[in-house]
């Protein structure tokens, strides 16, 4: 050992400082061996198993301790010199200030993690919140940085920042604004991850996928990804469909045209003929009964019969169009508004709009009771007499002009 020593001695001085440095290196790569790849994987186990975000903080943490080795073990390497010392030592704790910054960002986003596993997490998410402390860290470490890099004061460098304040605002100014949005859509609850809202002037018409301090990530239905920043969402309106979510019904609001030369008046026979139908024994023997008792007594037995009340085949639909809602499994019923109308008549014919909701509101479902609905009231249409209007097409031009 005594010769190994005295040979080390005999060697020029960059050598020996060159061969202190290497074993410097080799002296905190070993540690950081042992920390990173022994110490921690001994106590992963003790950690969170359903993450592996705290071992990321666990491990930018430890990367203090062989910069530590660094920063002081440069002190005691022979014949460099001062200014190189310096500069080391300098960076070293820099690398500190932004390894101890790396692992508290970790740590926040394991913060975060922890609390999107609790129920009221979709409902109030702290993203945002945690990102804005992740921009105050790294600001922070940003100026601890400098300030070892030139061997200067932190407050000196905050002072200096007080004539910077208007050029800060305007760079932080998105940044700003998120913020405050982010603080109001989580306070009134107006905004959840997996709620489906519609802002078409951003072409956004899907689920909430993400909410950010920046942005609001929105998956279509094409499975496109829109990025709403965060402040247009107070800025501008949009629609959240998480009411119709949360009621359990979907709306259905959807008119039959008819053709208006097609309504009329029902004779006996046709009314008899309707006596068929189950859902309208209730309707027509009660409207018989009613009109009857108006004709009683507002006409005399020498008035045209043009006077008198009489049943037609447009309300009769809209009876039995009722009736049939009603009696449908699969439509909601106490709670929820059921109407059939007429909407103002025009030159495409006379509305008669069915509004009502289904008994759930997946798409799929909701759309097959729709069309289930609507096949059936477009079949039943002739058995009143009741025709669709459509403008004519192509073949019924061509059947006139061959009659013609």
């Amino acid at each position: 050992m005594d010769d190994i020593l005295l040979d080390y001695l005999a060697l020029a001085p960059w050598v020996q400082a060159a061969l202190a440095l290497f074993a410097l290196l080799i002296v905190a790569l070993a540690i950081n061996w042992l920390i990173k790849r022994v110490l921690l994987k001994l106590a992963a186990p003790y950690l969170d198993t359903r993450s592996d975000t705290a071992d990321r903080a666990a491990a930018w943490l430890a990367t203090v301790i062989p910069l530590l080795v660094m920063s002081r073990g440069v002190l005691l390497v022979p014949h460099l010199p001062e200014a190189v010392v310096t500069v080391t030592v300098n960076v070293m704790q820099a690398l500190i200030v932004f390894s101890v910054a790396m692992g508290i960002s970790w740590a926040l986003n394991y913060v975060n993690e922890l609390y999107a596993r609790r129920p009221e997490a979709r409902s109030r998410p702290i993203k945002g919140y945690i990102q804005v402390l992740k921009i105050a860290v790294f600001c922070g470490a940003a100026i601890l940085m400098i300030a070892v890099l030139i061997e200067e004061s932190p407050l000196l460098l905050l002072s200096g920042l007080g004539a910077m304040a208007a050029v800060l605002l305007l760079v932080f100014k998105d940044t700003i604004l998120s913020l405050v949005a982010s603080v109001q859509l989580t306070s009134n609850d107006m905004l959840r991850v997996g709620d489906w809202i519609e802002m078409p002037s951003m072409n956004a018409d899907g689920d909430v996928i993400d909410i950010a301090l920046h942005t609001v990530k929105v998956q279509n239905f094409d499975k496109t990804i829109t990025t709403i920043p965060t402040h247009r969402l107070i800025a501008d309106s949009y629609r959240n469909w998480r009411g119709m979510s949360e009621s359990g019904g979907r709306r259905i609001k959807r008119s039959l045209v008819i053709d208006q030369n097609s309504v009329r008046f029902l004779g006996e026979e046709e009314i008899a003929g309707l006596r068929r139908f189950k859902l309208l024994d209730e309707y027509l023997a009660r409207k018989a009964e009613e009109i009857a008792e108006w004709n009683r007594h507002e006409l005399s037995s020498d008035c045209d019969n043009i006077n008198a009340r009489r049943i037609t085949n447009i309300g009769t639909l809209r009876a039995y169009v009722i009736a049939y809602l009603k009696s449908h499994p699969r439509i909601a019923g106490e709670g929820f508004t059921l109407l059939v109308r007429q909407l103002p008549p025009g030159p495409e014919g006379l509305p008669i709009e069915i509004y009502c909701f289904t008994d759930t509101v997946d798409w799929g479902e909701y759309e097959a009771i729709q069309a289930d609905i609507f096949d059936h009231m477009l079949a039943i249409l002739p058995e009143f007499g009741l025709r669709i209007f459509q403008q004519p097409s192509g073949l019924d031009l061509a059947g006139l002009a061959a009659r013609g």
